[in-house]
């Protein structure tokens, strides 16, 4: 059995910070679960470009407000508190933060915990791992 506390996890080396968001990666891949979970705080009035070619992310907002737009569209999704949404077809996307956003965040293959996203918006398969 694996059992975390969030606050332990922010004061320790899980938690990666950039100049638009910082996430807190509670599981990763060594713990093998199959799945990595995560934490993440967009910081309010950003705007971050993101797109997972190596990833697979499902992403529950917990609080705030913002809007996720699909690059290949145009699209846009208004995102709030309950608002769950999936990139199932590693979707290219903005992610726009109106206010500050708490995201619960999974990935499939999970990470191995150092990752942040390259020029390109999407996150490397091979990173420094993270260990306790």
């Amino acid at each position: 059995m694996i059992v975390r506390q969030f606050g332990k996890c922010e004061q320790s080396n899980r938690r990666i910070v950039t100049k638009n968001w910082e996430s807190t990666r509670m599981l990763l891949k060594n713990d093998g679960m199959g799945f990595s979970f995560h934490i993440t705080t967009i910081y309010p009035g950003t705007s971050t470009h993101m797109w997972y070619q190596n990833h697979l992310e499902s992403v529950y907002c917990i609080e705030g407000t913002g809007r996720i737009e699909e690059v290949a569209s145009g699209k846009s999704h208004d995102i709030e508190p309950g608002t769950l949404y999936a990139l199932n077809e590693h979707d290219e996307h903005v992610l726009h933060a109106e206010t500050r956003l708490v995201l619960a965040c999974v990935f499939n293959p999970p990470l191995l915990g150092t990752e942040v996203h390259n020029e390109d918006g999407v996150y490397p398969l091979e990173a420094q791992e993270i260990t306790d």
